[in-house]
């Protein structure tokens, strides 16, 4: 008899204790689909702080690929892409952010800077923007796949062996 309720406890215990583990992964679920509903294809770097509304410095990267890597892909995949083609895919994600930040930024008096244009090694933008203005931006974008604060990084060069002496 006692060890029929030895092997009741444990499974008792074990069901408990499998539920509460169903139950987190349920609400961690719960929460990954709530934040990917509220913008699915926009990701936002999280060292950038949101609620601010101090202007910050921002590089977004669109959706487009740049039309050499575009091409390289399309060439990859079977797809035919010609390099004029991938160009004018480009020229168009910058009109459309264009014609974006104008009926979004500027109808809401939204100060905003466009500092550079890249169209070569990424396809993007970076721009000066107050911080909580850019979830704003992001959804209502149907370019930007991106959003990464804009700082510096510096590599330091490899030590040669002669340095090391």
């Amino acid at each position: 008899m006692k060890k029929y309720y030895r092997v009741a406890i444990f499974a008792t215990a074990f069901l408990s204790i499998l539920n509460g583990c169903q139950e987190s992964n349920h609400n961690l679920a719960e929460e990954k689909v709530a934040k990917e509903a509220m913008n699915p294809s926009v990701h936002v770097d999280p060292s950038i702080d949101l609620s601010s509304n101090q202007t910050i410095s921002i590089i977004i990267e669109f959706k487009t690929k740049p039309a050499k890597i575009a091409v390289l892909e399309a060439e990859a995949k079977g797809i035919p892409l010609t390099i004029e083609e991938a160009k004018e895919k480009v020229e168009e994600s910058h009109a459309t952010f264009q014609k974006e930040l104008e009926s979004l930024l500027d109808k809401n008096q939204v100060p905003y800077k466009v500092r550079n244009t890249y169209k070569t090694a990424l396809n993007g933008v970076s721009m000066e923007i107050p911080a909580n203005e850019i979830i704003r931006l992001a959804e209502a974008s149907s370019v930007i796949s991106k959003i990464h604060p804009n700082k510096k990084i510096q590599l330091n060069p490899p030590i040669s062996p002669s340095d090391q002496k």
